[in-house]
């Protein structure tokens, strides 16, 4: 067994050397707390991988994956690291992660054929900085967490927020990809494909493309994208609704989803809210008020909705048990009036309008320092599930019967339920469930917060039952979403992609992934694969 140990262990240090020499010693990591924190999402703890890398150009990530692959060892890629469903956590101990946060290069702004090339590790906060004064920007341009959130974990995970509401989820903004697939070959998507194309069209034979949106990195490292571009509309305006109860929020959001209105549209319950505008710092609110001011379509008008938020303050919040808010663009006063008049006819049946601070606020600073606790330290854990319409209420009364049959539960571990919303495309309504509850902090917790704020905050004791309770509850929840007939972006390893599905797909999945990773050292374990 002696010399097993050491034989694994000479192999594993001559796998780094090899790694070292690729990819330079400024782009590998193997201190073991290093390791153990690239080991770790929001949520979970995965075995210790024995290095991390961090390529910073393809033809590095290629000869890396290669390496890597040869020896046998599994490669576990990682964006921004914001996942809360075991996307990246490791399977095994012999794995590497490889971060490709230093593949963050903008390639190519187009706005004659209307694309934007960006490496895989390239935030949408970065994009948006660079194309917010050239008039464009992509279909779908980030999730809320876009400060920290890469491209390609977008499109390996799957994401909504900016752009959502009207076009779908992150995958709709992809033309074309450069993927790394297991051998370390590159595949070239979309019309890139071929010798003097540009990648301008996604549509051309099979989708390729599609192939490797939401895979988890289960088929391939991605590591370049090219989002389609569209106008950036000068008028923007938004409306929020209160509601006493979920049903007519629902039906609310659901009217005006299927009338294709909102850009975005995004619902909280009353907990939500008091947790979103009662953990900021004065500096905070004054950095958030002058940036509403900044957006305002001039001087007066800015200088308008900044003085409707200080009046309105937060009192908003202690009006209804729910709110929505909604987001439309338009290209003049004309248009944009046209779309108010039909979203309130579709949404004002069901609710009551209130001012509109959250859409201000929301455009004005779209990509927010993203918290990953609860305004006093507690921990925090999001999930959610995508469903018809038609199925919304149904689920509702499921995940309520849950809650109630674990009350006395929440309360002896002071567990706190909460909610989001928000309406996908025509066609879908996401419910996301959240939890706080009082517990130890992990190590990406403190990493991901400022230091500051940790100092202002409580540190509670590991409670470790309430964390079980959770981890129950979270598979209730997961239960619940697919007997009403739900799904799920961010599959990672946690949500259910496998479960008695039809057959014949699975079995082309399957081989797909035999395919073009023969080992099934990409990932493991994604997909449920």
């Amino acid at each position: 067994m002696s010399e097993a140990h050491d034989s694994s262990s000479n192999s594993q240090s001559s796998l780094v050397d090899t790694l070292t020499g690729i990819l330079g010693s400024d782009n590998i990591i193997t201190d073991e707390s290093e390791r153990a924190y690239y080991s770790q999402d929001v949520y979970n703890q995965g075995p210790t991988v024995l290095a991390v890398i961090q390529p910073d150009s393809k033809d590095k990530l290629a000869k890396a994956v290669a390496a890597c692959t040869s020896a046998g060892v599994a490669l576990f890629p990682r964006g921004g690291g914001f996942s809360y469903t075991d996307g990246y956590i490791p399977t095994t101990s012999n794995g590497v992660t490889v971060d490709t946060r230093k593949m963050n290069r903008i390639l190519e702004i187009n706005t004659e054929d209307m694309f934007i090339t960006v490496e895989s590790g390239c935030t949408w906060a970065a994009i948006e900085d660079v194309l917010k004064d050239k008039g464009v920007r992509p279909v779908f341009w980030g999730p809320f967490s876009g400060l920290n959130a890469t491209v390609g974990g977008s499109m390996s995970q799957g994401s909504v927020t900016y752009g959502s509401s009207k076009y779908g989820p992150s995958g709709v903004a992809a033309e074309g990809m450069e993927v790394v697939l297991a051998d370390g070959s590159i595949v070239t998507t979309g019309s890139a494909g071929q010798p003097n194309h540009s990648p301008f069209f996604r549509h051309y034979g099979p989708d390729l493309t599609g192939l490797f949106c939401n895979d988890a990195g289960a088929l391939g490292i991605k590591a370049t994208i090219t989002l389609r571009l569209q106008p950036r509309m000068p008028v923007v305006m938004g409306l929020s609704y209160g509601f006493e109860k979920f049903n007519g929020m629902h039906r609310g959001m659901a009217a005006a989803a299927r009338e294709g209105l909102p850009t975005e549209a995004f619902g909280f319950d009353s907990t939500v809210m008091k947790v979103f505008t009662g953990g900021q710092g004065l500096a905070q609110d004054l950095k958030t008020l002058w940036a509403v001011g900044m957006a305002g379509r001039n001087i007066f008008a800015g200088a308008w909705q900044m003085l409707k938020i200080a009046l309105a303050g937060k009192r908003f919040i202690d009006k209804a048990e729910y709110t929505a808010h909604f987001i439309c663009e338009a290209r003049d006063m004309r248009d944009m009036k046209s779309q108010l008049k039909a979203l309130r006819n579709a949404v004002g049946p069901h609710g009551n309008e209130i001012v509109n601070t959250v859409p201000a606020v929301v455009r004005a600073y779209p990509f927010p320092p993203f918290s990953l606790m609860g305004t006093s330290g507690e921990r925090w854990l999001a999930m959610h599930g995508i469903l018809p319409f038609s199925r919304v209420e149904e689920f509702k009364t499921k995940i309520d019967a849950l809650y109630s049959r674990y009350a006395e539960k929440m309360e002896q571990y002071k567990i706190v339920k909460a909610s989001m919303f928000t309406t996908i495309a025509t066609n879908a309504f996401l419910f996301e469930p959240v939890f706080y509850w009082e517990d130890s902090r992990a190590a990406f917790i403190d990493r991901h917060t400022d230091p500051d704020v940790l100092k202002s905050i409580k540190t509670f004791e590991p409670n470790i039952e309430g964390r079980k309770v959770v981890a129950e509850m979270k598979q209730g929840i997961i239960d619940c979403v697919y007997e009403c007939g739900g799904i799920h972006m961010q599959i990672g390893k946690a949500y259910p992609y496998t479960r008695e599905r039809d057959a014949g797909a699975i079995a082309m999945v399957r081989s797909l992934k035999s395919h073009v990773d023969p080992k099934g050292l990409m990932n493991p374990g994604a997909l449920g694969l």
